[in-house]
């Protein structure tokens, strides 16, 4: 968590999350996985929680997800997919970059879980294209639904938990 502080990734104010909803406290993990030695702290304790798992394959959405996925696909070795937040008009013209076979499995992963809405939307890709998703691994759960909606949902902190640290600070 003290990591987040250092990097001006804890920031007060008002803001409009992705959900819609109003915090007062802004958790930027796009910003902080700019810095190698937290994007690195990040994966460890990522690669640490899915020895435990059986996958094939990581799936995140753009962008948040991104260097996650990568820095996990590089720790495990294991391939991953990157979901984009709409199709595109041109190339390929799909919302999809990697493969999805029917069966694999996946650890979908996400930077902050507000409702679950970003992360559900990847399981639903995963799925309609044949594959499992076994676990749904956020750096930070804010506690606002996500939980109630994705069973298999891995906080690595929880928005309680970083809330606490502070008043400890």
């Amino acid at each position: 968590m003290r990591y987040l502080i250092e990097v001006g990734a804890l920031k007060f104010g008002e803001f409009t999350l992705s959900s819609g909803k109003k915090s007062n406290v802004y958790i930027d993990i796009k910003h902080a996985c700019t810095y190698p030695h937290v994007l690195k702290t990040i994966s460890e304790i990522m690669s640490k929680i899915v020895k435990s798992l059986d996958f094939d394959k990581i799936a995140c959405i753009e962008l948040g997800g991104v260097p996650l996925a990568v820095a996990l696909s590089l720790r495990v070795e294991k391939p991953l997919v990157i979901f984009r937040k709409e199709k595109k008009g041109y190339g390929i013209e799909d919302d999809c970059i990697g493969d999805v076979k029917s069966g694999e499995r996946f650890v979908v992963v996400e930077d902050v879980t507000t409702t679950g809405r970003s992360a559900l939307s990847v399981v639903r890709r995963v799925e309609e294209r044949g594959g499992k998703v076994v676990a749904v691994l956020t750096v930070v759960d804010r506690e606002e639904g996500a939980k109630e909606k994705i069973k298999n949902l891995i906080p690595i902190l929880k928005m309680d938990e970083i809330l606490e640290g502070l008043r400890r600070i």
